[in-house]
């Protein structure tokens, strides 16, 4: 793994994201992302409940839920499969997750982020996202392989500031090892 991937790495909070990161980078080798095909789920059955498929529409510039994990039919509050992303529910920050895939197609690199939940009645809840791509072809972006755990935002506050701490740690580390 090179310094981008570790860098990126280090910016996952929840376990099943840096595992599933590692996972993706595993089966991609020496190639920038691994195929659909190279993706098997007996690989990562505790992760499925968090896990959707995203088909990349290029004519159209869409982004359409081939299959979501059982969890997010519950977060969701009904099936998501079939629906395309800016069809969600999710008000304003719609541009936000456009702008999020589109940024993972065009580069052709993961991204992540931290988010407030969406729909209404999860208002409680903080979306740790990590979107990955995966190509067919090995050049075109063609899928997202996509992670979403929803964690009480008390708990999202504790993981932010144990991250911190280890932000800090680490700087003091490195400027004592100057």
């Amino acid at each position: 793994m090179g310094r981008s991937e570790l860098a990126f790495r280090a910016q996952l909070v929840i376990p099943g994201q840096r595992q599933l990161y590692d996972y993706w980078c595993d089966r991609a080798g020496a190639r920038s992302m691994p195929s659909r095909m190279e993706i098997k789920p007996g690989d990562i059955p505790d992760l499925l409940p968090l896990l959707s498929l995203i088909d990349v529409e290029h004519d159209s510039s869409r982004f359409r839920v081939r299959l979501a994990g059982t969890s997010l039919y519950d977060v969701y509050n009904g099936e998501i499969t079939g629906k395309y992303v800016d069809e969600l529910g999710w008000g304003q920050s719609r541009d936000y997750w456009q702008a999020a895939y589109r940024r993972v197609v065009d580069a052709g690199c993961p991204a992540q982020g931290i988010v407030k939940a969406p729909p209404q009645h999860c208002d409680h809840l903080i979306q740790f996202w990590l979107r990955l791509p995966m190509s067919s072809d090995g050049k075109r972006v063609n899928m997202i392989l996509s992670y979403d755990a929803f964690i009480p935002v008390s708990r999202a506050e504790a993981l932010t500031a144990q991250i911190s701490q280890i932000g800090v740690d680490y700087l003091t580390e490195a400027k004592s090892s100057s």
